[in-house]
């Protein structure tokens, strides 16, 4: 008779526990990976002097040919200022200029800047190669 008894039905909760610290770290993986660290993809300048900031509420970047763009959206220098204007004059800008970018694009935009009220403007660099 003993061997007819009905058991309980019990549910493994290790698997299920192994399952979800796996699906947790996947989606942390693959959403720090959408986010963009630095979504420059030109070669900076080097400086052996930089101090490091404050994460920027605005990021500029200004390839060689002198295209500016925040936030992968190309700009005119009118819709930079507009943008700015919105953001506030309290609003941190770090402007991320490519090596190859001219001085005067550099100033123009650092202008503009100063036009629509910021006070608080850095210029990105990398580490100089050892």
């Amino acid at each position: 008779m003993r061997y007819f008894q009905r058991r309980k039905a019990r549910i493994e909760i290790v698997p299920m526990i192994d399952i979800m610290f796996f699906l947790l770290v996947f989606f942390i993986l693959v959403t720090l990976n959408m986010i963009p660290a630095s979504g420059i993809g030109s070669r900076l300048p080097a400086s052996s002097s930089a101090e490091h900031l404050e994460s920027p509420q605005v990021v500029i970047s200004l390839d060689a040919a002198g295209m500016i763009s925040v936030d992968r959206q190309s700009l005119s220098l009118e819709q930079l200022a507009t943008l700015l204007r919105e953001r506030g004059a309290e609003s941190r800008v770090v402007i991320a200029g490519a090596e190859e970018a001219a001085l005067s694009d550099l100033v123009t935009v650092m202008d503009t800047c100063r036009h629509a009220g910021i006070s608080r403007i850095g210029i990105a660099t990398r580490e100089p190669d050892a």
